[in-house]
């Protein structure tokens, strides 16, 4: 990886350099002066065990450091220099994070049982499997019902709000308090959750918030009679985002290849050329993927950029930015509003999502078009947001604001595309210097810092850190042992 680094930094034109969280005083050795806590024993032999080993290790920590009470309230922050947990909640985008690094790790345990290397499953996949179940229970606490009109119907659905409420069911899921993405993420986890524990349960979940996005696809139709498409922030936004359009390619590639060859039915809300709204059957396989193919396009046509990378939004709309209703037939319907300018900026999230949905699409269709996208998405993205840190010869990304979890996503979307192209497994690897540099250096109460490169803040009471960029560190030594054991 060294040799590739000291070349690539030779050749590439780099980013602006990232800027590190909290104060610019140095770093705290990570062990604080106190015995560095040891790595579980159980499979601490190859890369990918060392690798699900320290997952589950920041796992059981966090579980224990973030959350309080049967109901699984998540604190936003945790600090380990002065064991304080805030008492802000994290909204359900941050709570999902949790679920994510459960299912990744519960997937890596089985691959490597699967690879003849069962200490890792044996004594922790069944005690995961309850701790799944129950993130999914208490995620009830942000669930709430509500009416929407959408461009073909009008119905009941019950979703995730951003915010939990007071009890299971009662979240305010109303207009803005409900956005697109945040369901998106449930449907991939769900998903996820269905084929690792085979509990059907999390399928039937899934695809009811699969059936609930797709119903604010924008179908109606221009002047060529081309459907508009693309996916608002939300029920109560206008703008259509890289966020909530390129998170729901993959699981939708997913869906589609479940029901192959089987002869399950989805009904199709769609408009006419007459403005007037039907119906038709089609089968789930055919429906999703077809879905999939048309969120990507939407995304590609809209959103990416001269540099080959993804930017934030489309925008530029010309109401008040709220939705706008007409009246077809004496029913009343959302209506399209156009959008006029693409907005940033660019974001290693919106690339990730793209860079999975692209190997998905090209493993499930063969179509050479994806192929392109990846090789050209993932060269690109290296370029646009790695910065070489002169002083450790290694790699990093913008940490800003949420940026910690965003480059999860590209890490991700890297690790998918290593599957099609040799040269993203060198990106990926990237992450993983990274990881190990930080657990070398800063691990202190089974917690990474923020920014793996520089450390953890001297003064104490600056170490409050973001549950979910917490359970990203797992997630990611997860997903990068199923890389790994791919190689």
């Amino acid at each position: 990886m060294k040799k590739f680094i000291s070349l690539l930094a030779a050749s590439m034109m780099l980013a602006p350099g990232f800027t590190s969280c909290g104060d610019d005083e140095p770093d705290v050795p990570g062990n604080g002066g106190e015995e560095k806590p040891e790595t579980p024993t159980p499979g601490e032999g190859s890369t990918p065990e060392r690798n699900v080993s320290r997952a589950i290790e920041i796992i059981d920590a966090a579980v224990d450091n973030y959350f309080t009470g049967e109901g699984m309230a998540m604190a936003r922050y945790y600090n380990p220099y002065t064991k304080q947990r805030s008492e802000e909640l994290g909204s359900i985008w941050m709570y999902t994070a949790s679920i994510e690094a459960v299912n990744a790790t519960m997937k890596a345990m089985k691959q490597l049982k699967e690879k003849g290397q069962p200490a890792l499953y044996d004594a922790n996949f069944s005690r995961y499997t309850q701790l799944l179940s129950k993130l999914y229970d208490n995620a009830d606490y942000y669930l709430g019902s509500f009416s929407l009109t959408s461009y073909t119907q009008t119905r009941q659905w019950s979703v995730y709000g951003v915010d939990r409420g007071s009890g299971k069911g009662g979240a305010n899921v109303e207009g803005i308090h409900n956005v697109y993405d945040d369901q998106m993420w449930l449907i991939r986890e769900l998903y996820e959750a269905y084929e690792i524990t085979g509990e059907t349960k999390y399928l039937e979940k899934s695809e009811y918030l699969a059936e609930y996005v797709l119903d604010g696809w924008d179908c109606t139709l221009d002047a060529n009679g081309k459907q508009n498409g693309g996916i608002t922030w939300g029920p109560g936004y206008v703008t259509k985002h890289s966020c909530s359009n390129g998170p729901l390619v993959s699981p939708l590639v997913w869906l589609s290849n479940h029901y192959k060859g089987k002869s399950d039915e989805v009904t199709v809300r769609y408009i006419d050329t007459d403005n007037s709204r039907l119906t038709k059957s089609q089968k789930k396989s055919d429906y999703y993927l077809e879905m999939a193919k048309a969120v990507y396009e939407y995304q590609k046509s809209h959103l990416l950029t001269s540099d080959g990378v993804y930017d934030d939004m489309m925008g530029g709309y010309r109401t008040n930015g709220q939705p706008e209703y007409e009246t077809v037939n004496g029913v009343r319907y959302r209506k399209n509003t156009p959008l006029y300018d693409r907005v940033g900026p660019a974001i290693t999230y919106n690339s990730g999502t793209m860079l999975s949905g692209a190997a998905d699409l090209y493993s499930a269709t063969g179509e050479s078009s994806y192929l392109t996208d990846l090789r050209s998405l993932s060269d690109k993205s290296f370029t646009k947001f790695a910065t070489l840190d002169a002083g450790k010869g290694l790699y990093s990304f913008d940490i800003t604001g949420f940026r910690v979890w965003f480059n999860g996503v590209l890490m991700r979307g890297y690790v998918d595309a290593f599957n099609h192209y040799s040269t993203a497994g060198q990106y990926a690897q990237v992450f993983q210097e990274n990881l190990d540099y930080a657990w070398d250096n800063y691990l202190y109460e089974h917690m990474l810092p923020t920014n793996l490169l520089v450390g953890w803040s001297r003064t104490k009471e600056n170490n409050r850190t973001e549950a979910m960029f917490t359970f990203t560190h797992a997630a990611e030594y997860s997903v990068l042992a199923g890389y790994q054991l791919k190689k």
